[in-house]
């Protein structure tokens, strides 16, 4: 081993990098293997410093210091929930546009708060976080496809694949705990969402900006995070290679220049090995009182939330719940409220558990779907109809940081068809997590490929400018 190690030290850059490349490491990835890939870790025009994840002050002021992200995959249906639609009652029946007849909603709508913001009868706990929120009812998208219109809620793009908001968000920002990944994406098992891995991609950024995905369903912590503990392997032990790591990464270093990508790898191994410790603690709910784990619930979804309050309690900067099931086409009368309750104490919950613990000011909340919903009935209106996709108009909330709460902004026409006052695109919504993140959404950009790209780039959309949404910033 000596002799390999001296004799490496002569050789050129890039043994020094097979070399580390190829030394065993003993311990598992973490879901961290978009960090340790040989060809992708970076692009080849990458300049980064020495650690890509140390916390950054952002150029803007800014009250968000991080997201938590609640993915309703599958796109709930606007007039049965944030939007409510009395004209419909009118036109039951009758056919409307060339998608079919109306369908009024079965749902009672009330007001809530000091706001008296109107919310479907669905959402009783949800609806008492109100004054919190900015209900924005007048999303739209490009296309009523689930893949690609959920690629593009995450990405900003539905054709060449690009990093994911979670991904700029820390690129921008950094993390706040360097033994934790800055982005983890939690899902319930049952196979990835429309459009997969693309959803929390960092695509051309450097795959430290990549999310760690995390199947909650697992249960205990070493199996929602595969190979957290090397079976072969002592914690000392690996201290230890990772000491003659960086020992070597010196001594090559007084006689050649530092390689960006090798000092990020290292980087990487550092924090492979920290999450052995962190992760455990901070995917452990077992570790929460019975007061706080009640108020949750002990469902799989009231798990994920707690989870996920843990995570942003870490240290973590960006963290997406993917809460699916909303792809509603029959029986909506009953499988609507069916998936609201699973998801209404246990996001009850996380907002009065961030608000009690002083998070909530700090922490940007966002719910919402890929598209939404037709006022019509869908399959020509059968015994149990539901509705088909609309990429026209939906409605989307967020809540916390920056948020000017107790807020409705926009509106759709008078059946909830299409999104007709203050319309907002997908693009917008993102610029304006930016902004409320301390960015300017035209100058957080990434060189690739000869050209700077950002999150907001337009090409390929169906819109001609990008807007911040003002109407709902504090």
């Amino acid at each position: 081993m000596y002799e390999y190690c001296k004799n490496c030290v002569r050789t050129p850059m890039s043994s020094r990098r097979e070399f580390l490349s190829r030394l065993g490491m003993g311990f598992g990835a973490l879901g961290l293997a978009a960090l340790l890939r040989e060809d992708s870790l970076f692009a080849d025009d990458t300049v980064i410093g020495l650690s890509p994840l140390a916390p950054k002050l952002p150029p803007l002021p800014a009250k968000a210091k991080r997201v938590i992200h609640i993915f309703a995959a599958g796109a709930p249906s606007q007039v049965d929930t944030w939007d409510p639609k009395p004209a419909l009652v009118r036109h039951d029946g009758q056919p409307i546009g060339e998608r079919g007849v109306a369908m009024p909603s079965p749902f009672k709508f009330q007001r809530y708060g000091r706001s008296g913001i109107e919310v479907s009868e669905v959402f009783p706990k949800i609806a008492e976080h109100v004054d919190e929120m900015a209900v924005i009812r007048s999303m739209y998208t490009d296309i009523p496809a689930h893949e690609l219109a959920t690629v593009m809620m995450n990405t900003g793009s539905r054709q060449t694949p690009k990093p994911s908001v979670g991904s700029w968000a820390i690129y921008g920002l950094g993390t706040e705990n360097q033994n934790m990944p800055g982005y983890v994406s939690l899902h319930n098992g049952g196979g990835l969402p429309a459009g997969g891995t693309q959803n929390w991609s960092a695509a051309f950024l450097p795959g430290i900006y990549q999310a760690t995905s995390i199947n909650t369903s697992a249960g205990a912590v070493d199996k929602m995070i595969e190979n957290i503990r090397s079976p072969y392997v002592s914690e000392p032990e690996q201290r230890r290679q990772l000491d003659l790591i960086h020992q070597l990464n010196e001594l090559h270093a007084q006689d050649l220049q530092k390689d960006a990508q090798l000092e990020a790898r290292i980087e990487a191994y550092e924090i492979a090995f920290k999450m052995q410790t962190a992760a455990s603690e901070a995917f452990n709910i077992g570790h929460e009182p019975q007061n706080i784990r009640d108020l949750y619930g002990s469902t799989s979804q009231g798990r994920q939330m707690l989870i996920a309050r843990r995570l942003l309690e870490s240290g973590v900067r960006f963290v997406q719940v993917w809460a699916g099931g909303w792809d509603h086409h029959q029986d909506l009368q009953q499988r609507l409220p069916e998936r609201a309750r699973e998801i209404d104490q246990p996001l009850a919950a996380l907002m009065t558990d961030l608000k009690q613990r002083g998070l909530l000011d700090s922490t940007l909340v966002i719910w919402g779907g890929e598209f939404g919903r037709t006022p019509t009935k869908d399959r020509n209106g059968n015994a149990k109809p539901g509705r088909d996709h609309n990429a026209k108009g939906f409605s989307l909330w967020m809540a916390g940081g920056g948020v000017k709460g107790g807020t409705v902004y926009g509106a759709t026409d008078e059946l909830g068809a299409a999104a007709v006052e203050n319309p907002v695109h997908v693009h917008d919504l993102h610029a304006t997590i930016l902004r409320l993140l301390g960015f300017d959404h035209n100058n957080l950009s990434y060189r690739y490929n000869g050209r700077d790209f950002h999150l907001t780039d337009i090409a390929g959309s169906n819109v001609t400018s990008v807007n911040v949404v003002k109407g709902v910033l504090a």
